[in-house]
């Protein structure tokens, strides 16, 4: 159906993993009449977990999309990953999203995970509901839940819908707006009847409807003076002004059932439809002139200019690359051109295709909040905005989440190397928090993401795609050499005479350590003839060669100041070669005279950690000569600056995964260098000479 801007609802999914988003949004399908069976997680079968490496894991890896129609209204689904490794595409999601879903696992309650994607919600501004899902598991428990639920988010949770009975005696649920209730069978058909309120539940759904009342009126100060005043409300009233709390995100709806047997789910999209904003009824989109100009609003209206944010690409082996769009305002006519304001370039577009699970299907116009997926774009990549030619802006996309955990990427076959780089290179554009580096020093390609599991799953991914295999190493950490005191009048004579014309060349050096930081300085203080000024290039040359490779360990060498004062040469025998291979056996010569250590890389470390668990992590930091810089609190979590030596922080997002019980995050960079112990440092060495051998 042709649909407006007002008939459409964009509803995120968004929960800790385990918690049954996928389900729900697999039942809100079979509801919608958009398949003709329930797809199922567990037996991968899902419309929606259709990657091979979510199918093997059970969960949502990366965000996947799909609608239905209720109630005259165009309902776009987008389920996305709850497993902290992943979580970063839930964030960048998140911003094609008006309203949010929170599914809460009743037998677990809130979750880590809950916390970090309702913090995503609130940098959204995104109005929420929540669903209590699996009432009918052993231990589900939905008032403890929503106690947990009320002190963790400290808002106004406001159940619309009690649960009748739970566990294996779950059988429907009481509205409190109508005062009826609905019995489901259990077969999954998603059928119910509409009847009374059971006898055994008239005094808690009264109770619960007084306090969803108190909570609905507080989003009116008119409906507050008529109810504090003692006069009867009607349920219109009610009805209308819920829906205003909703919106303004001042009332946060609770419902409750169960997504795998389709329990409570037609309630659910009913809320969706009556009470979640239409794209229209979000605030404006706010924006900039490129070029770092004004800052630019643009409303919601099919009739504005087109502007729309890339938050998510996709690499197709065979569609090419998929682009995802939000539409933030305007129309889109496929074919069209459209510039891209990041890269400043035109963009030819083909087709609009609208996203189902693992198909895609053409569509025609596309209107302001409407999700959109283009083939084939040149320039476009995720965060990038596209807007009509004579009228652009730019949006801000969100951060994504820093990679924490970094390996050396080597190629399972031999020669593949490049074919490994180019792949993964591919992999970034549909991951923006992946990270690839070729690190200059060691020459390894170092791939960086947000967890074990997420490398893991791009490495087979990778494979899947592209047809390359890898393993994944340590990585190497960058020992760096310098020395500590000065060596003077250090001479260095480099002779050769073995039939033709000889090699000869002496130089006289000062070495001098600099301060941290610095890098090499090269004076030349030659006075008299005695090295003619032509080889002083060459000299240079050699100690640039000389600092690549250190006398300890084969490690760059940094911050110290060579002085090049006095030598010797030959009118026949002496050469630029000469002279380079003098300056490198010279500064060698002199750096072993001039006390030479070992550095290694500090790590600044901001640690995020519930406040039970702060003792266990700072005394983990001392058993990794670590310093703890500095303490804040923000809530209930204590955030701990540190700094580290890197190779005691290798696989610290493990660490802390284990010792926080998922609870603890971290963001890590390089800070400064600093001198290795000397014990560890016999370690480092030895360590190289065997791998030398």
């Amino acid at each position: 159906m042709e649909k407006s801007t007002e008939q459409l609802r964009n509803v995120a999914l968004i929960a800790h993993a385990g918690s049954g988003k996928t389900s729900l949004a697999e039942a809100m399908l079979y509801n919608g009449k958009v398949t003709t069976r329930m797809g199922k997680v567990d037996d991968g079968s899902s419309n929606l977990d259709f990657e091979p490496e979510e199918i093997k894991r059970r969960t949502t890896l990366t965000t996947a999309f799909h609608h239905f129609d209720w109630k005259k209204t165009s309902v776009n689904l987008i389920d996305t990953p709850g497993d902290d490794n992943f979580i970063s595409d839930t964030k960048l999601s998140l911003q094609a999203a008006d309203g949010a879903i929170v599914v809460i696992d009743a037998t677990a309650g809130v979750k880590v995970g809950t916390e970090k994607v309702w913090g995503f919600a609130d940098q959204q501004q995104l109005p929420r509901m929540v669903f209590v899902n699996r009432m009918d598991r052993e231990r589900a428990d939905f008032y403890q839940t929503l106690d947990m639920i009320s002190q963790t988010f400290e808002t106004n949770m406001t159940p619309l819908f009690l649960p009748m009975g739970a566990e294996d005696k779950f059988a429907g649920v009481v509205d409190l707006i109508k005062m009826k209730a609905y019995t489901y069978k259990k077969d999954g058909s998603g059928a119910f009847e509409t009847g009374d309120i059971p006898s055994d539940m008239t005094d808690i759904a009264t109770e619960w409807r007084e306090k969803m009342v108190e909570n609905i009126v507080e989003a009116n100060d008119d409906l507050m003076e008529k109810y504090l005043e003692g006069d009867p409300l009607s349920d219109q009233e009610i009805e209308e002004t819920l829906v205003q709390g909703i919106k303004s995100g001042m009332v946060t709806p609770v419902a409750a059932g169960s997504a795998l047997l389709n329990m409570g789910i037609t309630q659910l999209m009913n809320l969706i439809v009556e009470n979640f904003p239409s794209p229209l009824e979000r605030p404006p989109k706010t924006g900039a002139a490129p070029g770092g100009g004004e800052t630019i609003e643009r409303e919601p209206s099919p009739d504005a200019p087109f502007s729309a944010l890339v938050f998510k690409t996709v690499a197709d082996p065979f569609a090419g690359k998929l682009t995802i769009m939000r539409i933030f305002s305007g129309t889109l006519q496929p074919d069209a051109t459209v510039y891209n304001a990041n890269k400043e370039s035109k963009e030819k577009l083909g087709n609009l295709l609208q996203m189902e699970g693992k198909k895609q299907q053409p569509m025609g116009t596309a209107v302001s909040g409407d999700i959109v997926a283009v083939a084939k774009l040149k320039e476009t990549g995720t965060g990038d905005t596209l807007c009509a030619v004579n009228d652009p802006i730019l949006y801000a996309p969100v951060e994504v989440i820093p990679p924490v955990i970094s390996y050396a990427v080597e190629a399972k076959v031999k020669g593949s190397e490049d074919k490994v780089f180019t792949s993964l290179a591919r992999l970034l554009e549909e991951d923006p928090t992946l990270k690839l580096e070729r690190d200059p020093y060691t020459g390894d390609v170092v791939l960086s993401g947000t967890g074990q599991l997420h490398l893991e799953a791009t490495c087979e991914k990778l494979n899947r795609k592209f047809g390359v295999e890898v393993i994944l190493n340590p990585v190497k950490v960058p020992y760096r050499e310098t020395i500590k005191k000065p060596a003077k009048g250090v001479v260095y004579r480099h002779k050769k005479q073995s039939g033709g014309r000889g090699q000869f060349a002496e130089v006289h050096f000062d070495v001098f350590p600099q301060e941290p930081d610095t890098g090499f300085e090269f004076e030349e203080a030659l006075t008299g003839m005695n090295v003619p000024r032509n080889f002083v290039p060459a000299v240079e040359k050699g100690l640039n060669e000389a600092m690549e490779s250190g006398p300890l360990a084969g490690y760059p060498v940094v911050d110290l100041k060579v002085r090049f004062y006095d030598g010797k040469s030959h009118e026949v025998d002496s050469s630029e070669m000469a002279f380079k291979m003098a300056a490198i056996m010279c500064l060698r010569k002199a750096m072993e005279a001039a006390n030479p250590i070992l550095l290694e890389p500090i790590m600044q470390l901001e640690i995020i950690v519930p406040e039970e668990v702060m003792g266990d992590v700072m005394g983990d930091l001392n058993g990794r000569r670590g310093r703890v810089m500095g303490m804040d609190s923000q809530g209930k979590y204590q955030i701990i600056k540190a700094q580290a030596p890197m190779s005691e922080v290798l696989t610290y997002a493990l660490d802390l995964n284990s010792m926080s019980g998922g609870r603890g995050t971290f963001t890590m960079e390089q800070s400064h260098y600093e001198e290795l112990p000397a014990q560890l440092t016999e370690k480092v060495i030895a360590a190289a000479k065997q791998e030398e051998e």
